[in-house]
């Protein structure tokens, strides 16, 4: 480093560095402040081969500084060297303070958020953090003179030294390829984690994936599906189905958990299925992929775009299917069905600041059902127990578990407090739901009611130092990936339609179930008969009369 005469014998504070140097002082301050969690991660995972895990920081160090020295060129490389920093700072945040893994999944789940969800996130400790570990090292290197050799010299010197960083990092690999191998296999989130790499090889993965679905047209789905039982003429079947948001099944008492978070649906006579679980980690991923044909291991983001789902076949049975939204939209799900995002509506009794509590989905009810002509299903897509800021997702009469984290920074609270908010947001979504049968409760002269609800994924609340949801799902904890799941249904329609509720009650209490049934128990609950239609995968088809069984495959 060296200081430049300036013009009229003054000097120039600001320090000249060669761009190579730059680079690779940039590339440790990246290792060593802005990948805890990698290193962590590392360091457990080599615990029984010391030698191995040396070798692990010399490649990856030696990799990282070689990314780093391809964008040293005039113009390029102090852009380009503080992109790097703000993204392994921004990411940094969320992998330490929720234990966040930022892939291409996580990447396209922030993609549809919304702008108050996202606000929740941000705190004055991630301005802080982000402050101190992005913005004030960017302004460093942006302050610096780059000294540039002339344009041949450089490139021959980076060569040099880019061949160098890959002959260590290929001498690191191969030295311990067994071990490294190994651990690759057992453990398959520890390069998920190396910032700044894998957040931007993910965000390219997304931008990719979009624009190569971006002119998919989605291909017809059970066009051969028609009705084929009736309950009574004069009364339409009506099923609401609840897509829940962030419930976890560990927190649902209906399911043994000590706290009453459930008290009132305990007693309107449901059917809970406590091991159920998701086909994702966030909505992005499990609502697509429960509304559609395929089962979690068939499903890709691509193949739902691709092709139609639950609610066309049913549109196409002659059932009249509508969406009501209190979340962040239907992921393409309701695209060729009424539809309506009810936030924008900014009712003062249930919002503010761009967010609703989810009474604002059963207020509308009783207007659908005035409207309804025959067969349909309303489905209600709530905002749930979605985080970090739960206390806002419950009024004050639904603050029954104290003291509650009043903050959406976690930090400023005890686990006792955060667990609380959540269990209230659990007593809240209880509260709706059995507002919601009441509703077809009401309407028992006039519609055959059920109601259906399930949530599209958990929540970590701090297990293993991980909060919120998104883990990879090979690697995600089980408060993420089992849910909660019930069904009500009215006496008269589980008579008529041959409902066996003490059959499916035991099946449901002794058995394994996904969000894989979905699609198809809907239909069997609608009666809706097609080729697509599977009934092993129909949770109330072996707890059903044999004459209603036979008449869906028809």
């Amino acid at each position: 480093m060296t200081h430049k005469q300036a013009p009229f014998g003054r000097q120039n504070i600001r320090p000249a560095v060669g761009s190579v140097l730059l680079c690779l002082i940039t590339a440790l301050y990246v290792l060593l402040v802005t990948n805890r969690m990698f290193w962590i991660k590392a360091s457990g995972y080599f615990t029984a081969e010391p030698a191995a895990f040396i070798a692990f920081i010399a490649g990856i160090s030696a990799g990282v500084a070689g990314l780093f020295i391809l964008f040293s060129a005039k113009y390029v490389t102090k852009p380009v060297l503080i992109f790097f920093v703000m993204v392994a700072s921004v990411s940094s945040w969320f992998n330490d303070q929720f234990g966040v893994i930022i892939d291409k999944e996580m990447i396209r789940n922030a993609a549809v958020s919304t702008g108050a969800e996202s606000a929740h996130l941000i705190t004055a400790r991630f301005m802080t953090y982000v402050l101190l570990t992005g913005v004030l090292p960017s302004l460093v290197i942006g302050w610096v003179r780059i000294a540039h050799r002339p344009i041949l010299k450089k490139l021959a010197y980076n060569t040099l030294v880019i061949l160098a960083c890959t002959a260590i990092f290929v001498a690191a690999g191969t030295s311990f390829y067994k071990t490294y191998a190994g651990v690759g296999r057992a453990h398959r989130d520890l390069m998920d984690t190396l910032n700044p790499v894998m957040p931007i090889a993910s965000a390219v993965r997304y931008v990719i994936d979009a624009q190569r679905n971006s002119d998919v047209v989605a291909e017809p789905l059970g066009t051969d599906a028609r009705r084929v039982g009736v309950v009574d003429k004069g009364k339409p079947r009506v099923t609401i189905i609840v897509a829940g948001e962030t419930a976890r099944a560990q927190d649902f008492s209906l399911g043994g958990y000590a706290k009453m978070t459930n008290p009132e649906l305990a007693k309107r006579n449901v059917v809970y299925f406590p091991n159920t679980s998701s086909c994702g980690t966030a909505t992005a991923t499990s609502i697509p992929c429960l509304f559609s044909v395929y089962t979690r291991t068939q499903y890709s983001h691509r193949k739902g775009l691709e092709t139609e789902n639950l609610l066309d076949v049913l549109t196409r049975a002659k059932v009249d299917v509508t969406w009501l939204d209190n979340d962040t939209g239907s992921y393409d799900v309701a695209n060729r069905v009424s539809y309506t995002y009810l936030p924008p509506s900014a009712d003062p009794r249930f919002c503010k600041d761009d967010e609703c509590r989810d009474e604002i989905l059963v207020d509308r009810i009783d207007g659908w059902l005035n409207n309804i002509r025959g067969d349909s299903v309303l489905v209600l897509h709530q905002l749930g127990s979605h985080g970090p800021a739960y206390y806002q997702r419950y009024p004050e009469e639904f603050r029954r578990f104290q003291p509650d984290c009043r903050s959406n920074d976690f930090s400023s609270c005890s686990q006792e407090e955060i667990t609380n908010a959540y269990d209230n947001t659990i007593l809240y979504t209880d509260h709706v739901v059995s507002m919601v049968i009441d509703k077809l409760k009401q309407r028992a002269n006039t519609v055959s009611g059920s109601v259906l609800y399930f949530s599209d994924h958990g929540e970590s609340l701090g297990e293993n130092g991980i909060y919120l949801h998104g883990t990879p799902y090979i690697i995600a904890p089980a408060q993420q990936t089992q849910v909660p799941m019930l069904v009500w249904m009215a006496d008269d329609l589980a008579k008529a339609a041959g409902f066996d509720m003490a059959c499916l009650a035991k099946r449901a209490a002794e058995g394994t179930y996904s969000h894989d049934n979905i699609f198809h128990s809907v239909l069997g609950m609608m009666d809706v008969s097609t080729k697509v239609y599977d009934p092993k995968l129909d949770v109330f088809a072996p707890c059903r009369t044999p004459s209603n069984k036979l008449a869906l495959n028809r």
